[in-house]
């Protein structure tokens, strides 16, 4: 930090388990991503390269490679996978994987149609090999999955060997977890984080009043995805209460009287 200040909540370290901040990269160049992670690598967890853009990212090596310098972990998107699975070349996609030295996986079924059991199968498969990441919601707005069966398949596919589930928003923020108007589906959420320990999961949250509820929900430690690259730093900022949406979510005035004069009180009284 350039200087302190006091009362701050407590923020998690990198790596992190909770509090992680997923990146959106929809196609930055590699000059993009060196100023990006000069800028504030470290808030940055983790980066998705969008659906399918790394098939047509120019110099995508050495992109990686700017990434992996930052020790920044990068996975291709869900479509991508979801791409290769409808073609049936899972094997593929493996290797391609291994070829650019990809740690984690993104295993969905967000667009194509893919049953639950070989959703699980695929897991159980991949994570032998990568740190995977499975997504729950379809992309379709008119397809609303009950709250029970959002955690019965969140808990197959922890069971599975997923490390995280991500919680479906896509970059508009108006599906899975959210109605088409960009509301938080708040009962869902309540449903499931009464069930999911909350470090499991990612909420994709794209627009700034999502995250807000997140984070005045479950704190500065809420895992949050989707996230645009010009947004990490106003992000952490919300993180921090140090924008104004999340000032006084984190502050108290009475709570620093009472630290600063803890007698104050009875001062009074005798007054």
């Amino acid at each position: 930090m350039a200087f302190k200040l006091n009362h701050l909540p407590s923020r998690t370290e990198k790596p992190r388990e909770k509090g992680m901040t997923l990146i959106l990269d929809k196609g930055l160049s590699v000059r993009q991503v060196e100023d990006f992670c000069a800028s504030c690598s470290n808030y940055i967890d983790i980066v998705k390269l969008g659906w399918g853009t790394s098939y047509v990212t120019q110099n995508l090596e050495d992109k990686l490679a700017v990434y992996a310098e930052a020790d920044i972990p990068v996975y291709f998107g869900g479509t991508l996978f979801e791409a290769y699975v409808l073609r049936d070349q899972l094997d593929a996609y493996m290797k391609l994987l291994d070829r650019f030295d990809i740690g984690h996986a993104e295993v969905s079924n967000g667009t194509i149609w893919l049953s639950d059991q070989r959703k699980v199968e695929i897991i159980q498969l991949m994570s032998k090999h990568f740190t995977i990441l499975s997504e729950i919601g379809s992309k379709n707005p008119n397809d609303i999955i009950p709250p029970y069966k959002w955690v019965k398949m969140i808990e197959r596919e922890l069971e599975a060997g997923a490390w995280k589930v991500i919680c479906e928003a896509r970059e508009s923020g108006t599906v899975g977890v959210f109605r088409p108007n960009g509301e938080v589906r708040s009962g869902l959420i309540d449903e499931i984080a009464d069930q999911v320990p909350v470090e499991k999961l990612i909420f994709e949250a794209p627009q700034k009043e999502q995250q807000v509820w997140f984070i005045r929900k479950f704190g500065s430690n809420v895992n949050l995805g989707n996230v645009q690259p010009s947004e990490v730093i106003p992000v952490e900022t919300l993180r921090l209460g140090l924008r104004g949406d999340t000032l006084f979510d984190f502050y108290s005035l009475d709570d620093d009287m009472n630290q600063l004069y803890p007698d104050h009180e009875d001062t009074k009284s005798k007054d």
